[in-house]
C-alpha cells in the first residue's frame, strides 16, 4: 500500500477487482473491472463519437481512447455500437503501463494519507459474485453517455464495485480522480483568505493541503450522503442514465458476449 497508489502483479488480481493504470506520465489513470481470463470491462467513449472527437478538447484528457487492434486476442475490443462499455484483454487495457489495484474499505487515516485521488475509498465493496455479473450486464446494456465530471471510467468501476450512484444531477460523480483534480485549485482558492494567518509560504501550503485533503474526504463515496444503491437492472430509470435502447441489437450480441469467455488467443505464424 503506497502513498501514491497500490501497484500489484498480474498474479495477484482476482475476478471482481477494480484495477487501473496510469496514463501520460501519471497525469491521469484509466479504470476497469477485471472479470477473469485476462479480460477487463471498462468504460470509454461510444463508437460513433470517436471519429468526431476533437483531440484538442480539454476534456479529452480523462477520456479513454478506443482500444487499438489486439495482436493476441481476435475478440478484444468488443463493444456494442451504442455503448461506451468495452471488453478488452489485460494487455490492451494496460498499454504497457503498470498494473494497480483500487483499494476499498480503507481507514480514514489511510485515505487522507494518499497523495492522489482515485486510488482508494472508505466505502466497502460488494462481493466478486455481484461485481462481475454487474460489469458483464453493463457490457451488454451500456452505462449511458461518457462525462468527464459525472460519469467517467472510474465512476463506472466504482458503480460495479458498490452499486452506488448520486441520487441527483447535475453535479460531481463518484470519481475520486475528478474530485482530486478539482480539489487542488479549489483548495488554493479557498485558502487564500487565510494568508494573513499563515506564517509564510510553508503555513500557506499547510492550509492548502489541509483543505485539499478535507475536500477529498467529504467527496468520497464512503462518506457522501447523496448516494443510493441502484440495482443494475433498474439503472435505465435512474437520472442521467440511458442504456442501449436497441433491444434487437442487444439480443443479437448477447450470444457473442458469451463466446468471449474465455478469449481465444491468435495462433502464431
Amino acid at each position: 500500500m503506497g502513498l501514491l497508489s497500490n501497484r500489484v502483479e498480474r498474479s495477484e488480481i482476482r475476478p471482481g477487482d477494480h484495477i487501473y493504470t496510469w496514463r501520460a506520465v501519471y497525469a491521469y489513470s484509466h479504470h476497469g473491472i477485471y472479470v477473469g481470463g485476462s479480460k477487463v470491462v471498462h468504460f470509454t467513449r461510444k463508437k460513433e463519437a470517436e471519429s468526431g472527437t476533437d483531440s484538442s478538447d480539454s476534456t479529452s484528457i480523462l477520456i479513454s481512447e478506443a482500444p487499438l487492434e489486439c495482436p493476441t486476442f481476435p475478440d478484444c475490443g468488443f463493444q456494442l455500437p451504442n455503448s461506451g462499455v468495452v471488453l478488452t484483454c489485460l494487455d490492451c487495457f494496460l498499454r504497457n503501463g503498470s498494473l494497480y489495484c483500487f483499494e476499498y474499505g480503507v481507514p480514514s487515516a489511510v485515505f487522507l494519507a494518499k497523495l492522489r485521488g482515485g486510488t482508494c475509498t472508505i466505502a466497502q465493496s460488494d462481493p466478486p459474485e455481484v461485481v462481475v455479473p454487474r460489469a458483464m450486464y453493463l457490457l451488454q446494456n451500456g452505462f449511458g453517455n461518457y462525462d468527464i465530471f459525472e460519469k467517467n471510467c472510474e465512476d463506472f468501476a466504482l458503480y460495479c464495485k458498490t452499486g452506488l450512484l448520486p441520487v441527483e444531477e447535475p453535479g460531481i460523480g463518484t470519481s475520486g480522480q475528478t474530485s482530486s483534480a478539482i480539489g487542488v485549485p479549489l483548495a488554493a482558492l479557498l485558502s487564500s483568505p487565510f494568508k494573513l494567518f499563515a506564517a509564510g509560504p510553508l503555513g500557506m501550503a499547510t492550509i492548502t493541503a489541509g483543505m485539499y485533503c478535507a475536500g477529498r474526504y467529504i467527496t468520497d463515496i464512503g462518506v457522501r450522503k447523496d448516494l443510493a444503491k441502484v440495482e443494475v437492472e433498474n439503472l435505465s430509470s435512474h437520472l442521467g442514465f440511458r442504456l442501449v435502447e436497441d433491444e434487437e441489437s442487444v439480443n443479437k450480441q448477447t450470444e457473442k458476449v458469451k463466446t468471449l469467455l474465455p478469449m481465444k488467443r491468435k495462433r502464431e505464424r
